[in-house]
Formats: structure tokens, C-alpha cells, sequence
């Protein structure tokens, strides 16, 4: 396993093969899992209206669309490192292992129903900073919650007036936005925002060469699952000379038991580097506000002095003015 370095800045493009797969992203009561169902053209991912999250882990399910088979990995707030980050960790270990060829796209989930703010920047951030700079090429911004516009404004107009975090992320994105209405029962609705995604979903593959985002976790993860598929094929095979020389049921059993012993080993020690890696990301984030803050205060101390500054210029000319008059409009000779 690489070092800290190799796993913070090292990655690599994947191959890629006939899926597509996709993760959804985004804060908790968003409308992930109903943009997932959506995509997939049936309920699959649990989904209720509010701002409570129902998905508890990832989930990947498929489906067939133009003759393309589209994997959807629905997460739960995978950035939301209020859980802590062994939680956290432990998620994106096995959202990674779902998708171990590689990531397609990312699906960016915010909702209309919302009230947008600032905040809204550090899920990119986190995404940014966990995974490189390089993730934002794969990235894609759905809205939810299409059937809550005003009757006399477009997604345009609404667009235009979300908050600038908001805006900053989709031209970021490239202005690779959809509107998504998850509730209607409009089949031609459905087919045309699904669609519309898909047209951005073909953009970012073309100009990511056709290749998945990877990078070492990917990787690892790969790597011990061929292993781990490896081994029990092999296992399979010599049950018979296991047999011939005189291993019992339970004795081949435990041998079994032994290859998937190791895979969990395996998956403990990348879940144990991620969450290094999730640790010294909050760092890095703590330490990025933290400066920020120092630099706003000390802007705000700065404007401070120059009205202070104004203030007492102003009180001086006023002082001189009224001394001014008292001596009837003459000026004084020294």
C-alpha cells in the first residue's frame, strides 16, 4: 500500500467498460434517492418527502436504457462528518467498492425546496479535497424539486437567483445542470429530464477520453476483490484434492472461512487509510476557515480603523471650523 502522499494526490484513469456508473452526492433530505429511482425508472432506493435522510448506507442498483446498462450508487450524507469520520469512512470505502471500475459521473444533488446558503460550497470542497481537483470534471448538478417552481418562472430565472456559492458550483460544473421533477407521473417528463442527463452524462465521458474517474483506493479495492474472486475460484476448484487427501467438511470450510477472513482484513486496512485521509482533509478544511476567518477579521479591524480614522479627521475639521468662526472669520497669524 502506497503512502500517505501516494493516497491524498495519486490518480489514475481507469478502464472502461460497457456500464455506466453514476453516484449521487449531496446533502441529506435532498432528494438523492428519488433522483436514483428517477434514473432507474422504478422505486428501488427508499425515499420519503422531508428533510430527514431514509438512505442509511450506499446502495448501487442497474438498469438498461438505449441498450446501455447505468449502475446508480445512492449514499447516504457521505460528507456529512457530523457521524464522524469512521462512519463516513467506512461509507465511501464501500461506495468505492461498488464502483471499482471507476466513477462515470457524479450526480450533485440540491433541491429547490431548500433554502440554499454558503454552506452549500463545502460539499465541494470536501468532494475536492478528498478525492483532487480533478473530480469536478465528472460532475453534474441535478435540482429536485421541478414542480415547485413558480408558475411564471422558468429554471432559467431560478437559476439566476440562487445564492453565488450556488452559482460559483455550476460554473464549476460547466453549466452541466438539469431540473428534475421526481414526483410527476408524466411519462414524457420523465423520459426528457432522464434525457437531458444523459446528454451530460455522454459530454463528461467524451471529455474525460471515455475513462472513469479512479483513483488508489479505487485501486486497492479492485485489486482485492480480483484477489479475494481469485481465491475462492481457486478454492473451488481443489475441493476435490481436498477431499482425495483427507480434509474433512469443516477443515474446507475454515480453509474458506481463512480467504474471506483475509478480504476483511483487507477492506479494514483501506477503510483505515481512508479515514486518515478523511481526517487530514478536515484539517486541511479546519485549517482553510480558520485563515479565512483570520482574514476577514482582520479586513473587518481594517475598516474599522480607516472609519475611525475618518471620525476623528472629521472631528478635527469640525473643531477647526468652529474655531474658525469664534474668531469672527479672521485667520489667526502665529
Amino acid at each position: 500500500m502506497g503512502g500517505s502522499s501516494a493516497v491524498e494526490d495519486d490518480w489514475e484513469l481507469a478502464s472502461t467498460n460497457d456500464a455506466i456508473t453514476l453516484v449521487l452526492v449531496g446533502k441529506l433530505g435532498y432528494g438523492k434517492s428519488a433522483t436514483g429511482n428517477s434514473i432507474l425508472g422504478r422505486k428501488e432506493f427508499d425515499s420519503k418527502q422531508g428533510m430527514t435522510g431514509v438512505t442509511r448506507t450506499c446502495q448501487m442498483e442497474s438498469t438498461v436504457r438505449d441498450g446501455r446498462t447505468i449502475n446508480v450508487i445512492d449514499t447516504p450524507g457521505m460528507f456529512d462528518w457530523s457521524v464522524g469520520s469512521d462512519e463516513v469512512g467506512k461509507e465511501i470505502v464501500k461506495c468505492i467498492n461498488l464502483a471499482k471500475d471507476g466513477i462515470h459521473a457524479v450526480i450533485m444533488v440540491f433541491s429547490i425546496r431548500a433554502r440554499l446558503s454558503e454552506g452549500e460550497e463545502t460539499t465541494l470542497e470536501r468532494l475536492q479535497m478528498f478525492f483532487g481537483e480533478r473530480i469536478v470534471d465528472y460532475m453534474i448538478i441535478v435540482f429536485t424539486g421541478g414542480d415547485d417552481l413558480e408558475e411564471d418562472e422558468t429554471f432559467t430565472d431560478y437559476l439566476g437567483r440562487v445564492p453565488a456559492p450556488v452559482q460559483n458550483i455550476i460554473q464549476t460544473c460547466k453549466n452541466r445542470v438539469v431540473l428534475f421533477n421526481n414526483r410527476t407521473k408524466d411519462e414524457n417528463e420523465k423520459n426528457a429530464q432522464v434525457q437531458q442527463l444523459l446528454i451530460h452524462i455522454d459530454s463528461v465521458i467524451v471529455n474525460n477520453g471515455e475513462e472513469p474517474f479512479s483513483d488508489t483506493i479505487f485501486r486497492e479495492l479492485k485489486q482485492g476483490a480480483l484477489e479475494l474472486q481469485g481465491a475462492l475460484e481457486l478454492h473451488d476448484k481443489e475441493k476435490v484434492n481436498y477431499n482425495l487427501k483427507g480434509y474433512s467438511a469443516e477443515q474446507i470450510d475454515a480453509h474458506k472461512e481463512e480467504i474471506y477472513k483475509s478480504h476483511e482484513e483487507h477492506l479494514a486496512r483501506i477503510t483505515e487509510m481512508v479515514e486518515q485521509k478523511l481526517n487530514r482533509t478536515i484539517e486541511r478544511l479546519e485549517k482553510k476557515l480558520k485563515e479565512e476567518e483570520t482574514a476577514r477579521l482582520e479586513a473587518q479591524k481594517k475598516a474599522e480603523d480607516e472609519i475611525l480614522k475618518l471620525k476623528e479627521s472629521l472631528q478635527k475639521a469640525e473643531k477647526e471650523n468652529e474655531e474658525f468662526r469664534r474668531q469672527g472669520g479672521r485667520c489667526s497669524i502665529l
